[in-house]
């Protein structure tokens, strides 16, 4: 698509009309601004990206196992499992005597 000087001089001969002369200068400012924060913009993806990929490349993974930070508030369930079950047994073993007790006296 080769524009010649016929072309150019009707497009910009549509942008004065479109804009005016009094207004080109600052349509022509606010879209330089806007290309400048476009460029810079793109520029900082750029880098972010090639950021990430060295960190990819220098940040090896270890795979060491690290044991869970003890709470002096924490609540050991393990040890409360094991007392609720001792007592759950204790409470069974004398319902059970009260019941072989109670079919004795019946029998009797």
């Amino acid at each position: 698509m080769n524009l010649g000087p016929m072309e150019i001089g009707l497009i910009i001969l549509a942008v004065l009309l479109l804009f005016g002369y009094k207004k080109l200068p600052d349509a022509s400012r606010s879209m330089g601004r806007s290309m400048r924060i476009f460029k810079s913009e793109m520029k900082g993806m750029k880098d972010d990206d090639v950021r990430a990929k060295d960190e990819a490349r220098t940040s090896p993974v270890t795979g060491e196992i690290v044991a869970p930070a003890v709470n002096p508030g924490a609540v050991d369930y393990e040890s409360e499992a094991a007392a609720a079950e001792a007592r759950a047994a204790e409470l069974r073993s004398r319902a059970e005597r009260m019941r072989s007790s109670a079919t004795a006296d019946r029998t009797r």
